[in-house]
């Protein structure tokens, strides 16, 4: 219970904003108490302002525990998982992403396919001309660059996932670790500019030997698909599994490939709806 001397100690910087009535309330009753005297005109009394203060509070209270539930994803729009497909180039995660998302669309879900590096971006523009050969950049530099072309789109990220919508995406922070790393660079130099991003709720590994993915068809068309550098980056891949992660064989048929990510993201969204809050990476 609040009593009335313990108001007159506190400053309306104590109180939220939800409880400004109440400061004003008790403010006003000592200013007729004090103009007007024993007619008290206009006055509060003591157990009517008490009265109206614990029912404004249990408000306050009420309204910020709902605040929270809403930030987490427990109210009455559940929020949206963030899912991950990784794996080496050629590892099939661009045809399975495209497919989980026909599939999360026919059962009704709302859901977005997101890839990185995203080129329609200034950034990812610079990040396309280099992965083509087509420019020339330090290894730092362009690790930088394909950090910078994650964070461009942060914001809208948690907007979206808060609002509701799945996000399937085709690589993310974990291949920057590891293409980056596979150079030679310090892995945890290479995690420093990821510190922030929103972490996945779901790692789908597609796994599958550097060797057959070379076998499949369009290997080398890009700066990175060489099959001496792709062996490294699978070990690197390798020291950042976590909790998260799920290893899925990319040497299967497809169909079979398809059926197993569907399982795992269905139970990553029902763990999402049941409140899961949003976390972030390292």
């Amino acid at each position: 219970m609040i009593l009335v001397k313990d108001i007159r100690n506190k400053s309306e910087e104590d109180f939220p904003k939800t409880s400004n009535w109440l400061s004003r309330s008790y403010k006003d009753h000592h200013y007729y108490k004090k103009k007007k005297g024993p007619k008290n005109f206009g006055a509060v009394s003591t157990p009517s302002l008490l009265r109206s203060s614990r029912v404004h509070l249990h408000f306050a209270v009420k309204s910020f525990s709902s605040k929270i539930q809403m930030e987490n994803g427990m109210g009455d729009n559940p929020r949206g998982a963030l899912v991950v497909l990784e794996g080496l180039d050629r590892s099939g995660k661009t045809s399975q992403a495209s497919g989980l998302l026909s599939y999360l669309e026919g059962q009704g879900l709302s859901a977005e396919l997101w890839r990185f590096p995203d080129r329609n971006t200034c950034v990812g523009q610079m990040i396309s001309l280099y992965l083509s050969n087509k420019s020339e950049l330090d290894d730092r530099t362009i690790h930088l660059l394909f950090s910078a072309n994650r964070w461009e789109k942060r914001t809208l990220m948690e907007s979206k996932l808060r609002s509701g919508t799945t996000l399937i995406v085709d690589r993310y922070s974990y291949s920057g670790v590891a293409f980056s790393s596979a150079k030679g660079l310090d892995t945890e130099w290479c995690k420093g500019p990821e510190i922030g991003l929103l972490a996945p709720d779901l790692v789908a590994y597609l796994d599958i030997p550097p060797q057959k993915a070379a076998e499949r068809g369009g290997y080398g068309g890009e700066r990175y698909e060489q099959l001496e550098f792709q062996k490294k980056v699978a070990q690197h891949y390798e020291m950042l599994h976590d909790p998260t992660w799920k290893r899925v064989d990319a040497c299967l048929p497809m169909e079979e490939v398809a059926k197993q990510l569907r399982e795992i993201v269905m139970d990553c969204l029902a763990n999402c709806r049941k409140g899961k809050p949003l976390t972030e990476l390292w």
